[in-house]
């Protein structure tokens, strides 16, 4: 097995994300031609592993993000103070008209037979703006960093953002940090800066430089071009499809030592089948399935990165890696926002018992 070099030595910093602050808007099971009123979620893929990582698992994390001096971007701060996530910010003024903005999501929950609606306003986005040269890497990894990590959403906001996720990955495989990318494939955010194929030349790019990488089948095949299996099952629950494409990212990629991802089987808005699945260095590994009910499913994939990580960091077997990143994103379905509210017991309780390991 190749296993993952994890530093052990004293690091100011055992994980730091690199990617776009948004505010998420939500008026609960009441679609927005109907709401009155919404609750606002402070999220953003990157940071949600970094929130997890520090509010449910203990560890010191970090995230690079831009910053915006207005009301918006105050609310933004305080969140992230509240989760004990270290700010690394790139300042940006607001003309008080235009922006430039934290972006804004929208989304309601849906209920049962409706399902969740997500829409966005990331108009003049400031984390958009962001460009190799706005974060000194060196004096942030000065005192050492166990991991790095970033995901497609960001890399597809502008041409320079890709660019930074690559300057940022190049410096801490330098000092020694695992790198880890989430592929997020979104077709609606790629098609202003070159749709497909600008995608699959920037994703293939910045995961030459990746350690870890997460992602479904249809990430590997629209994010990186990896052909899809001759044969699909009907399930979505069945890792057969998910092992078949890994020889090709492994023989394409050879830089890449684990692939993992959730699978979820939805039956309603609130009713869900969970399960997951990890290569990692030539083996197999599968979660049970569970039953979910699902309050607010946004952030379970980030959830499931972030047990995955911390697993690793530390020093789980991979099985238990895997159980604990499966066990953190049914939990966080259970809760309203993206952020975690979910204690490592309760995690490592979930996750207890049986075997990940595929039975042959």
């Amino acid at each position: 097995m190749s296993n993952l070099k994890i530093r052990t030595d004293p690091c100011e910093l055992d994980f730091l994300s690199l990617g776009a602050l948004v505010h998420r808007l939500d008026p609960g099971v009441i679609p927005f031609r109907k709401a009155r009123s919404v609750t606002i979620h402070v999220s953003g893929g990157e940071y949600n592993v970094a929130a997890g990582l520090s509010d449910c698992f203990g560890l010191k994390t970090g995230v690079a993000s831009a910053m915006v001096n207005y009301g918006i971007g105050e609310m933004v701060q305080n969140r992230v103070r509240e989760m004990g996530v270290r700010p690394f910010f790139k300042y940006f003024g607001h003309d008080g008209v235009r922006g430039p903005n934290i972006a804004t999501v929208y989304s309601d929950l849906g209920y049962g037979v409706r399902p969740p609606v997500v829409f966005y306003n990331r108009a003049n986005e400031a984390a958009a703006l962001l460009k190799p040269g706005d974060f000194n890497w060196h004096e942030i990894f000065a005192n050492g960093i166990r991991w790095f990590h970033s995901g497609g959403i960001f890399a597809s906001l502008s041409e320079t953002t890709s660019e930074l996720i690559i300057e940022g990955m190049q410096i801490a495989k330098e000092v020694g940090a695992i790198n880890s990318f989430d592929l997020n494939y979104r077709a609606k955010l790629w098609a202003p800066i070159g749709g497909l194929k600008k995608a699959q030349q920037v994703l293939r790019r910045i995961v030459s430089n990746v350690d870890v990488l997460l992602g479904n089948e249809e990430d590997l095949q629209m994010g990186l071009g990896i052909p899809g299996p001759k044969t699909v099952s009907q399930s979505k629950l069945d890792p057969e499809t998910f092992f078949q494409m890994i020889e090709q990212v492994i023989k394409q990629l050879p830089n890449i030592k684990l692939v993992a991802t959730t699978l979820r089987e939805v039956q309603s808005t609130n009713k869900h089948r969970w399960g997951a699945v990890m290569w990692y260095g030539g083996e197999q590994f599968v979660t049970p399935t569970c039953e979910l009910d699902v309050l607010d499913r946004i952030g379970g994939g980030d959830g499931f990165a972030t047990g995955l990580i911390y697993g690793f960091i530390d020093g789980r077997k991979p099985e238990e890696a895997l159980r604990l990143g499966w066990a953190h994103g049914a939990l966080l379905t259970t809760f309203p926002g993206d952020v975690t509210m979910a204690k490592l017991s309760e995690v490592e309780a979930f996750a207890g018992g049986g075997s990940a390991r595929v039975q042959r």
